[in-house]
């Protein structure tokens, strides 16, 4: 077998994945999947949280595509992908920058060091509304983010009310 299309099909799934978990972090655990990930935004001292539902449904999912894999070649790679993608996420979402893992390690420099930071300043807001960075594996620098998040709070802070524009009584 050719394993430029296998190849192919893993690393573009990977890149999609990216694309999807911020789309999905954004637009679902952000809005109308906040009930499972208030969870992840909130101080706990449990192993699980509600948000690792998320996670198992992408597990379930990924399953399935292997399980239909079997008859349709493609599919088989495509999980592939959506699985590094979910070892990639674990090893820097949950591992690096929530330290759940047994021992801590804080990067200092380099490219962890500015996914770390990216995450970090994603939970720098209290609630749902105005976060930024909601990728796993691909962060912007971390002073565009603190940018964002300082426009975000502009936007999100309550307006003083606008002043009646006095008319002209003589037209």
């Amino acid at each position: 077998m050719n394993y430029l299309v296998p190849a192919a099909l893993v690393i573009g799934t990977v890149v999609f994945m990216e694309w999807f978990a911020a789309w999905s972090h954004k637009h679902i655990m952000h809005g109308w999947g906040w009930r499972w990930h208030k969870s992840h935004h909130e101080p706990h001292d449990h192993a699980l949280e509600k948000n690792d539902l998320y996670a198992v449904i992408f597990a379930v999912i990924s399953v399935a595509m292997f399980y239909i894999g079997n008859w349709y070649w493609p599919l088989w790679w495509i999980a592939v992908g959506v699985s590094v993608y979910g070892a990639l996420y674990f090893f820097m979402h949950d591992g690096l920058v929530h330290q759940r893992w047994p021992f801590r390690y804080i990067p200092r420099k380099g490219y962890l060091k500015r996914v770390y930071q990216a995450h970090r300043l994603h939970h720098a807001v209290e609630g749902r509304d105005g976060c930024v960075s909601f990728g796993f594996v691909y962060a912007k620098p971390a002073d565009t983010l603190v940018k964002e998040l300082q426009e975000n709070k502009l936007k999100l802070s309550p307006q003083p009310p606008m002043e009646e524009k006095k008319r002209d009584v003589r037209a």
